[in-house]
């Protein structure tokens, strides 16, 4: 069940749903994913709704990322993994309409297979340098 905003992870930042929380502040929450990819799956919220990356404030991103990072740090000595899978998607392939970032313990030869799609390469080089220049050119002109 949903709280009255239809938003599943402000319903657990309000603490109206239960979730296994492992850690809260005044700006995220973090509990473990309920269909974790391995042990100790751990989601990072932030408490206000945002739905994508997109949307959260500059002045919230170290505070989101530094859980993040809390996190990822305290699986390795907590768990004894090797290292984490971090990952987050916008829009697409989302379940919940509201920015989480997944911290996933990863040790090698644990069966997780790189990224979950398929790569599609440039069609040559020529290609890709156009791919890069579009970027290039639009990350400068935001930057002023």
């Amino acid at each position: 069940m949903v709280g009255a905003g239809g938003c599943l992870f402000c319903s657990i930042a309000r603490g109206e749903q239960p979730a296994a929380r492992v850690h809260e502040d005044g700006e995220t929450v973090a509990f473990l994913d309920h269909r974790p990819l391995f042990p100790g799956h751990v989601l990072v919220v932030p408490r206000e709704h945002f739905p994508t990356l997109l949307e959260l404030p500059t002045e919230q991103m170290a505070p989101f990322f530094g859980t993040v990072r809390r996190v990822a740090r305290v699986l390795e000595l907590v768990l004894g993994c090797e290292g984490s899978f971090v990952a987050l998607n916008n829009k697409v392939s989302q379940s919940v309409p509201h920015l989480h970032a997944h911290v996933v313990p990863r040790t090698r030869g644990d069966g997780l297979k790189g990224f979950f799609w398929p790569r599609q390469s440039y069609r040559d080089a020529d290609h890709q340098e156009e791919v890069r220049a579009r970027i290039a050119a639009a990350l400068q002109d935001r930057s002023r």
